[in-house]
């Protein structure tokens, strides 16, 4: 190891440490333990947080109170919305930044981590508000599931960000979407003039 990797390891630490904090934490997160229920100030004021920051300010948030209504919102996402297009915008500028304080190996290591510490809970999670449920639709678990995981990736980027002071994590669309799975929900998606969460 010469001093050029020596240095570029001690950039990475500190990032890479957030995101090891952050996946060790995802087995205590309580992943989708207040589908349907009535929201929580706290929940409503990280969703308007998520809407107003990826620019949909006029959106209303909308609570699907069952499984039926969260599967159908979640099958019908045209993945060509704005919503989404916004989303995807703001991911591959996390993602510019991120490779901008990690090699694209150390992001690469960050972000499968993140994976393989949110994939177990949040399905072991989901088999139980299936069972709750009653739900038996497979498509719609496998929807919940991935969204969880997408929204994990989606806050270590933050995180990762974040170790540049220029960068605030705390007021991020991405860091608001994931403290809802935090409070239990399932984020469906902005579809028109409403942002659907179970």
């Amino acid at each position: 190891m010469d001093d050029d990797d020596l240095e570029m390891l001690e950039r990475e630490l500190p990032a890479l440490s957030r995101v090891s904090r952050f996946a060790r934490g995802l087995v205590n997160i309580p992943w989708f333990a207040n589908l349907g229920e009535p929201m929580t100030p706290g929940a409503r004021a990280a969703a308007q947080r998520y809407i107003d920051g990826l620019g949909f300010a006029d959106a209303e948030i909308a609570i699907l109170v069952d499984w039926q209504d969260a599967a159908d919102a979640a099958e019908n996402i045209d993945w060509h919305l704005p919503a989404w297009e916004a989303e995807e915008l703001l991911r591959t500028d996390l993602t510019a930044r991120a490779l901008e304080l990690l090699s694209e190996e150390a992001l690469q290591l960050a972000m499968t981590l993140v994976a393989e510490r949110v994939s177990e809970p949040a399905k072991e999670a989901m088999e139980q508000a299936s069972y709750i449920w009653d739900m038996e639709d497979d498509g719609a678990r496998q929807l919940a599931v991935g969204a969880a995981v997408q929204a994990a990736h989606q806050a270590a980027l933050t995180l990762i960000c974040a170790t540049d002071p220029d960068f605030d994590a705390e007021t991020h669309p991405f860091a608001a979407k994931f403290k809802l799975f935090e409070f239990g929900r399932w984020p469906v998606g902005i579809v028109g003039s409403s942002f659907n969460v179970f």
